[in-house]
């Protein structure tokens, strides 16, 4: 199969895939124990985000979900003093849609759609060469959570275990998502012990 269709083909899987959740999953670690670099190249380690909610995004500039930039920042804007840290991580692993250098990321999701929520640089999502973050989290939730597309979602309860993911097509306005952020956000800040 041409490399063109298995590309559609799988954007068509993220959009009608369901989200999968954690449920009872047995947890070794937590996401307090993986750190990025920030898109500036600043130590990001996740365990600065301790007792918060967060969702981790992997973006690019050109893919047809990017304008979901805009309601990411729309619900970091409304959920940020109750406690949700949106992380984008942007990638090049699906269909070349993030070739841009960090500088050039930065200035075009701050000018395009006014980000203020945290950029790391570019990272691999998907695959052996996968940041350690998605690795851990595919382990925990199975390999239908691991990312095949941009603008998948990961997210995390304030005590540092992964909690659900979710594939591009779900609109970070969708109820569903929402809905887990609040229950996560109303839960205790206690991080789990390590």
């Amino acid at each position: 199969m041409p490399q063109w269709m298995m590309n559609i083909l799988s954007m068509i899987m993220t959009v009608i895939s369901p989200p999968v959740h954690a449920g009872d999953a047995i947890q070794l670690g937590s996401a307090y124990d993986f750190a990025f670099q920030s898109i500036d190249g600043k130590p990001m380690p996740l365990n600065g985000f301790k007792g918060r909610v967060i969702m981790v995004v992997n973006t690019a500039s050109f893919c047809g979900f990017t304008p979901q930039y805009k309601g990411l920042e729309a619900l970091y804007e409304k959920y940020d003093g109750q406690g949700l840290t949106i992380v984008g991580v942007p990638s090049n692993d699906f269909g070349g849609q993030e070739p841009k250098r960090e500088g050039e990321i930065k200035a075009f999701c701050e000018g395009a759609y006014g980000l203020t929520f945290p950029l790391t640089q570019k990272y691999a999502v998907h695959g052996a060469s996968a940041h350690p973050f998605y690795k851990w989290a595919t382990g925990i939730l199975g390999p239908k959570a691991e990312p095949r597309w941009n603008f998948h979602k990961i997210v995390v309860g304030r005590d540092g275990r992964v909690v659900a993911a979710f594939n591009s097509g779900f609109e970070p306005a969708n109820a569903e998502l929402v809905g887990l952020i609040e229950t996560e956000l109303h839960k205790s800040t206690m991080p789990a012990s390590q």
